[in-house]
């Protein structure tokens, strides 16, 4: 896992240089939607690293499927849009513990059920401003909890990987995070 997470980190920022925008958004990674993010993260990773994500491809379910190697899921938590000003519901993308729903918690559960024959994973990217003005290792530490003592989740160990110096004004750093998910 922490290749994984080491890996999409290096893709977040090769992203970022490119000082590329989303939409209308300012330059950055930070504003990219999940979707996007995870499409050009997986292209940056299929052109540097072919022999370990060459057959990766972007699905619904899960979000990326590497044969025979990883089932993946991402989230995103943004605690301040693009504009500065607090967003709405931004830990609900990770803490929301009810099965059928699109936190992390919920694509947890999806993973533990799967039937898929790779390794299940999630990864969760978490964007700060520098210094954070959020303390946002309470937020991974209740996902953690509620994983593993709410739900049952079989959570391996926290995997992560920092980002500084992002082009975005105010998704100024990163850390991925990661967490194998055994099935039972």
């Amino acid at each position: 896992m922490q290749t994984i997470v080491t890996r999409f980190a290096e893709a977040l920022k090769a992203i970022d240089s490119s000082r590329e925008p989303h939409k209308n958004f300012q330059p950055g990674v930070g504003p990219y939607g999940e979707p996007q993010v995870i499409r050009k993260s997986l292209e940056y990773l299929k052109e540097k690293y072919p022999e370990e994500f060459g057959s990766g491809k972007t699905k619904r379910e899960p979000d990326v499927l590497i044969p025979k190697r990883w089932a993946l899921e991402f989230k995103i938590v943004r605690p301040f849009g693009d504009n500065g000003k607090p967003a709405e519901h931004w830990s609900e993308n990770l803490l929301h513990p009810y099965e059928g729903n699109i936190s992390a918690l919920g694509d947890c559960l999806k993973l533990q059920r799967s039937r898929l024959e790779e390794r299940k994973g999630i990864v969760v990217f978490v964007y700060e401003h520098t210094p954070p003005v959020i303390d946002l290792r309470v937020l991974i530490q209740s996902f953690e909890l509620i994983a593993k003592e709410v739900l049952r989740v079989k959570l391996g160990p926290r995997s992560e990987a920092q980002l500084k110096d992002l082009v975005h004004p105010v998704h100024q750093q990163a850390t991925v995070y990661g967490w194998e998910i055994h099935v039972v």
